[in-house]
């Protein structure tokens, strides 16, 4: 599995935790470190931390996307794996210059698919495709340079 990939999965089941119940996040991260029962590449970990610390250091602004754009459902009542994907991808989009639009959306259309099923990936989609355009249409979309993105595409290659 690609770093970030594998990262995002990571901050994924922590987030989903900490929602579902309540843990404290640095011990939950450290059991779904753990639980790989390998080394965690620096890397890695680093990406993994900086999700994580992100979307509960955002959660306020990101949700605030999340209920716009899925007015239908009242932000309790979206699956919780859902909602963590859905934060994530948001929280990329909006603080993560060096990771393209596109490619913050495909990895949640496949964290859903991986770990949701056909509702989830159409709902995940569905949602961040009226966030991008909202942010593209606010300018709140973080400035890529070339050089970022060729960067990016790199990195998600691994």
């Amino acid at each position: 599995m690609r770093h970030r990939r594998l990262a995002r999965t990571l901050a994924m089941q922590a987030l989903f935790e900490i929602d579902a119940v309540g843990h404290d996040p640095e011990p939950t991260l450290g059991h779904r470190f753990e639980d790989l029962e390998t080394d965690v590449p620096a890397d890695v970990e680093g990406f993994t931390r900086k999700l994580l610390w992100g979307v509960l250091d955002n959660k306020n602004d990101i949700d605030g996307f999340i209920r716009k754009h899925a007015s239908a459902w009242p932000l309790e009542e979206i699956a919780i794996l859902d909602r963590n994907i859905l934060r994530i991808a948001i929280f990329e989009l909006l603080h993560e210059p060096d990771t393209p639009p596109r490619v913050a959306i495909n990895e949640a259309v496949e964290l859903a698919k991986r770990f949701g099923n056909e509702s989830t990936r159409r709902f995940v989609n569905g949602v961040l495709g009226a966030v991008l355009t909202d942010l593209e249409q606010s300018g709140r979309l973080p400035k890529r340079t070339k050089a970022r993105a060729r960067l990016a595409r790199t990195v998600e290659q691994e």
